[in-house]
C-alpha cells in the first residue's frame, strides 16, 4: 500500500478544514470538518496523479514519517497540526502505471 503523511489545518468550527501533502506540492483538500477533509484527501491524491499522468510524471515517492520529521520545513507542520496517512487508491496507482 502507498500511503502519503497529510497535514490536517483546523481553524475552528466556522472555517473550513484543510489537508495538504508535503510530498505532493500543490496537492491539498478541505472539508467542512477535518473528517471530511480527511474523506476527501484520497480523491485529491487521485486527481493530483491524473494531472501528473498527463504530464507524463509518476507521483513521487512518499517519504516517511522519520524523514519528514527531520525536514526543517516540514517539521513545524508536524508538530502544530494533526497528521494522517492517506492511502492512495489501488485504481490510482494502476492508472499511473
Amino acid at each position: 500500500m502507498t500511503a502519503y503523511v497529510a497535514i490536517l489545518e483546523d481553524a475552528g468550527p466556522s472555517t473550513a478544514a484543510g489537508v495538504w501533502f508535503p510530498d505532493l506540492p500543490g496537492c491539498f483538500s478541505a472539508g467542512d470538518d477535518i473528517d471530511e477533509a480527511l474523506r476527501n484527501a484520497g480523491e485529491a491524491i487521485a486527481a493530483y496523479a491524473e494531472a501528473l499522468a498527463q504530464e507524463g510524471r509518476a507521483l513521487p515517492a512518499p517519504r516517511s514519517l522519520s524523514a519528514l520529521r527531520d525536514d526543517p520545513e516540514v517539521a513545524p507542520d508536524l508538530r502544530d497540526h494533526i497528521v494522517a496517512l492517506v492511502a492512495v487508491p489501488a485504481e490510482t496507482i494502476r492508472a499511473a502505471e
